[in-house]
């Protein structure tokens, strides 16, 4: 019902949780001095009973709230039953004509838990059921009565929508450093590519084509390279800025790497909705696996793209019928410092929660990537 799930979020439950423990005792004590003052109970030992549960109740709803994995549903589901309980015992502890119900202001305590859990529509909810509850057992209704059940309901919302607005600016806040400290990483790592590995491509290419012969292909393979390498670097600074919530169809995208010379894409019927950041991850996954294709197997050589929609999870394969990558080749590339298998598609595919399969042999080599559709 509110407000957000991220640490900036919960830091701003956690605090109002704990400004609620506050309330929620000195409500407890005021409580308690009105009942000794007034001590207007029809059946004392009954009404007794009502303050002591209460007294023991507020310390363990306090410490309960204390740990964010303790606020379930069924926790603030017993807070408000309890609430509605004492409320019910009223008119068999005070008489049918009583004044104040038997917990007064002590109910607020659950209202608020609903508030700060689930924002303004916790606190309606709450506020409507105390209120209403409230209502129903009086033999006769007051102006003052409606006042109070209309000041829960206002109150609850009102706290509920304040709590849910801190903790959405909490997690905008939280966003806005992470894309501050990526685009200062990013502005840093292009520094470092341009004063080394760039001016290095673009030396290679500057010599293989005065030297000519097989030194010519390698100048312009460097060429190519120094191209993809300032367009990716371009490219970051596109998806920093795209919207968390933006979405792609992933269908539409892998069709694109069709137009390559060999490579057969096959595709569902109709779109397939992911994460936009997660649709372009896939997509460099993809492009990866062909680009080893042309490189160990041949330009132009057969490659089959298989990408099916199982639901819960997209699967996304990728095969040729090139000889094979041999046991162990990918640990030594490790070893030997060759990331581009280990990173260019594992990684991102575990960055995503997936999982990238690999099956090879003499009959050639199939990638079968699974991705959630809700990617973390």
């Amino acid at each position: 019902m509110g407000g957000g799930t991220t640490r900036a979020a919960l830091a701003v439950e956690d605090r109002m949780f704990r400004a609620l423990a506050v309330l929620r005792v000195v409500v407890l004590a005021y409580t308690v001095v009105v009942s000794i003052y007034r001590n207007n109970y029809d059946r004392p030992a009954l009404g007794w009973t009502c303050v002591a549960v209460m007294v023991v109740a507020t310390f363990v709803f306090v410490a309960a709230y204390a740990a964010p994995e303790r606020r379930s549903p069924a926790l603030l589901g017993l807070d408000l039953a309890l609430a509605v309980g004492l409320l019910l015992v009223t008119p068999i502890a005070k008489g049918e004509w009583f004044h104040a119900t038997v917990p007064g202001y002590w109910i607020i305590g659950a209202l608020l838990a609903w508030a700060v859990r689930w924002g303004w529509r916790g606190g309606i909810v709450a506020g409507a059921v105390l209120g209403a509850v409230d209502l129903l057992l009086r033999a006769e209704v007051h102006e003052k009565d409606w006042g109070n059940v209309f000041l829960l309901v206002l109150g609850g919302s009102m706290v509920g929508f304040v709590c849910a607005s801190l903790k959405e600016m909490a997690a905008q806040r939280d966003e806005a450093q992470r894309e501050a400290a990526a685009a200062a990483e990013r502005a840093r790592l292009a520094r470092v590519v341009h004063d080394g590995v760039l001016q290095v491509l673009a030396l290679v290419q500057r010599r293989g084509g005065e030297l000519g012969g097989e030194a010519a292909e390698l100048g312009r393979l460097a060429g190519e390279q120094e191209q993809a390498l300032r367009t990716l670097i371009r490219s970051q600074d596109a998806v920093s800025t795209r919207s968390p919530d933006a979405t792609a169809d992933l269908a539409t995208a892998l069709g694109a790497l069709g137009t390559r010379t060999g490579t057969e894409v096959a595709l569902p019927a109709g779109a397939v909705e992911l994460p936009a950041a997660a649709v372009t991850e896939l997509v460099a996954v993809v492009r990866a696996c062909l680009d080893n294709v042309a490189r160990h197997v041949g330009e132009g050589a057969p490659a089959w793209v298989l990408l099916e929609d199982l639901g819960d999870r997209v699967e996304v394969s990728v095969r040729d019928d090139g000889p094979g990558i041999p046991a162990g080749r990918l640990e030594s590339a490790v070893a030997e410092g060759r990331l581009g298998v280990a990173e260019s598609i594992r990684g991102r595919v575990r960055d995503l929660g997936g999982t990238a399969t690999l099956d090879s042999g003499g009959y050639g080599t199939e990638w079968t990537f699974t991705v959630p559709r809700v990617v973390r």
